[in-house]
C-alpha cells in the first residue's frame, strides 16, 4: 500500500515538474521572439514585443522638433530636423541589448531583477547641409581674433571706449556643444549659460589704452544738473569730453601728477551757448495766437537773461570739485517763468490785427474783449513785442504832451504803453485803430479791464502783435 502511494507521489510530481519545465521552456520559446520578460526600456514595457515594435513606439517618443540656439544677443536661431535630413532609430541598439538576453534566464525578471533601462537612438544626419547650416550663424561672423583691438573714440555721448577683446565667441567650444545637444536631442541651447563667450589677452598698448579710458571715465562723470524752471539740462559726458585741453596735434594734455587738464575758455564757451538757448528776453517767439495761426513776436521787455560772467566762475569752479547738484542759474532778469517757455499757459494776449484782448489764466480763457490800440495813420501804433505786467495802479492821469487822460485802472506793459480803461470811448475792436487809435496803449472796455485788474499778477506775460 505504501509502495503504491510513494509510487503515485512520485509519478505525480513527476508531471507536475514535467509541466513547469514545459511552461518555463514554453515562456523561454515565447521571449525568443521578443524581449524578456519584465523588460522595459525607456519608460516602455517590451516584454514580448519585437524589434520593431519597440523601435516604433520609442520613436513616438523622440518626436524631435529641432535645436534653438540663443546667443548673448538673446537672438534665437534654428537647426530643423529636414534642413539636414534628420533621422533617429533605435533599431541598432535594440537588436544588441536583446542578443544580451539570455530568453532562458526570464526568471531573473521575475525574482526583482528587471529594471528600466535607458538607450540613445542613433541619430543620422547629412553632414554636408549641417555644416552650411550651422556655419551661416551670424555669431560665427564677427570680428576675427586678430583684428580684435582696444581703442577709444569720440562721440555724441563724449569718449567710449570700444573694446573687442571682452566677451568673445569660442567658436571650437560652440561648435561642439551645438553638435552635441543636436545629436542628443536637446531642444535648447543658451550660449551665454554654457560659457562660449570668453575675454582675450591683452598687449601692452592695449592695457596703456585701458589706464587712458579709466582717466577720461572719470573725467566726465559729472554730477551737475541745471534747472531751468520745469526743466533740467545735465552736464553729460557728451558736453564734458569738450572741457578737455588738447595740445597742438589734438592729444591730451595732463598736468604733473598724471591727471586730465581743463581749458576753462572751453567751459566758459559752453556757458555762453546754454546762455544763447535758455536766454529769451528781446529774443524771436513763435506764438499760437488765438485766431488759429503761429505768429512770429519778435523784441519785447519779458524774458530771462543769464548772468553769464557769473555762470562760467560757477560752472568751472563747481565742474573741478567734481560737485554733485542741481543747480539753478543766477539771472541778470528774470520771468515769470524759466525755461524756453517762459510765458507757459497764463498770459494776456493782444492781437492788433483783430483788435482783441485774451487773458488766460493756467490755460483757460477768463477775459475775451475788443480793444483799440495806437492809431496806426499818426504812426502811433501799438509795438509789437513780448512784455510783461510791471505795474497795476488805480485812478491814475495819464499824461502826454497834447493830453491828460484820467483812467481807473491802470497796467503798463512797456514803459508808458499799457492797458487801461477809456471812458472817452463808446465803441472798441474793428478798425477804429487806424484813424482813431490811441496814443499806443490799449484801450478797454470798463467792465473788462476791472476784471482783468482783479486778476493779473505782476509779472504777467503780455504777448501783442499784428
Amino acid at each position: 500500500m505504501r509502495k503504491s502511494v510513494l509510487k503515485g507521489s512520485c509519478i505525480g510530481g513527476a508531471i507536475i515538474l514535467l509541466s513547469l519545465i514545459a511552461m518555463y521552456l514554453g515562456l523561454a520559446y515565447y521571449y525568443a521572439e521578443g524581449f524578456s520578460y519584465g523588460t522595459w526600456i525607456n519608460g516602455v514595457y517590451c516584454a514580448g514585443k519585437s524589434i520593431q515594435e519597440v523601435n516604433e513606439e520609442l520613436l513616438k517618443q523622440c518626436d524631435y522638433a529641432g535645436l534653438t540656439i540663443t546667443d548673448s544677443d538673446g537672438k534665437s536661431y534654428t537647426i530643423l530636423p529636414e534642413e539636414v535630413d534628420f533621422s533617429a532609430d533605435f533599431g541598432e541598439v535594440l537588436n544588441l541589448y536583446q542578443q544580451q538576453q539570455n530568453p532562458y534566464l526570464w526568471v531573473d525578471n521575475l525574482i526583482g531583477n528587471a529594471k528600466d533601462r535607458t538607450i540613445d537612438p542613433v541619430i543620422r544626419y547629412d553632414q554636408a547641409a549641417y555644416d552650411h547650416k550651422v556655419n551661416g550663424f551670424p555669431f560665427f561672423h564677427g570680428i576675427p581674433k586678430e583684428n580684435r583691438t582696444v581703442r577709444i573714440i569720440k562721440g555724441n555721448e563724449g569718449y567710449q571706449l570700444l573694446n573687442d577683446r571682452t566677451h568673445v565667441l569660442n567658436e571650437e567650444k560652440t561648435k561642439e556643444l551645438i553638435k552635441s545637444a543636436f545629436e542628443s536631442l536637446d531642444s535648447e541651447l543658451d550660449l551665454e549659460a554654457e560659457g562660449c563667450y570668453q575675454d582675450l589677452p591683452l598687449d601692452e598698448e592695449m592695457e596703456k589704452t585701458l589706464s587712458l579710458w579709466e582717466k577720461l571715465r572719470e573725467y566726465q562723470d559729472c554730477g551737475i544738473v541745471y534747472r531751468f524752471g520745469d526743466e533740467t539740462f545735465p552736464i553729460n559726458a557728451g558736453i564734458v569730453c569738450d572741457f578737455l585741453m588738447l595740445d597742438e596735434k589734438g592729444g591730451f594734455v595732463f598736468d604733473e601728477d598724471g591727471n586730465l587738464m581743463t581749458d576753462p575758455e572751453k567751459v566758459y564757451e559752453f556757458v555762453d551757448s546754454l546762455a544763447d538757448t535758455y536766454d529769451t528776453a528781446g529774443g524771436v517767439r513763435y506764438f499760437n495766437a488765438t485766431r488759429g495761426e503761429v505768429v512770429t513776436v519778435e523784441g519785447g521787455t519779458y524774458g530771462n537773461k543769464i548772468d553769464r560772467e557769473a555762470e562760467k566762475e560757477y560752472l568751472l569752479q563747481a565742474f573741478l570739485e567734481k560737485r554733485r547738484e542741481e543747480h539753478e542759474p543766477l539771472y541778470l532778469q528774470m520771468a515769470l517763468r524759466q525755461g524756453k517757455d517762459d510765458i507757459g499757459d497764463t498770459y494776456i494776449e493782444v492781437d492788433m490785427t483783430e483788435q482783441m484782448l485774451y487773458y488766460y489764466e493756467k490755460g483757460e480763457l477768463m477775459i475775451e474783449t475788443p480793444v483799440v490800440t495806437g492809431n496806426t495813420s499818426l504812426r502811433r501804433g501799438t509795438p509789437s513785442g513780448t512784455n510783461f505786467v510791471y505795474n497795476k495802479q488805480r485812478n491814475r492821469v495819464l499824461k502826454g504832451e497834447d493830453y491828460a487822460s484820467p483812467v481807473k485802472y491802470w497796467l503798463p506793459v512797456k514803459g508808458a504803453i499799457g492797458i487801461h480803461d477809456a471812458s472817452w470811448r463808446s465803441k472798441y475792436g474793428g478798425e477804429i485803430y487806424k484813424t482813431n487809435g490811441s496814443h499806443g496803449c490799449i484801450n478797454t472796455p470798463l467792465e473788462e479791464v476791472s476784471k482783468l485788474y482783479d486778476m493779473v499778477e505782476i509779472g504777467t506775460p503780455c504777448v501783442m502783435f499784428y
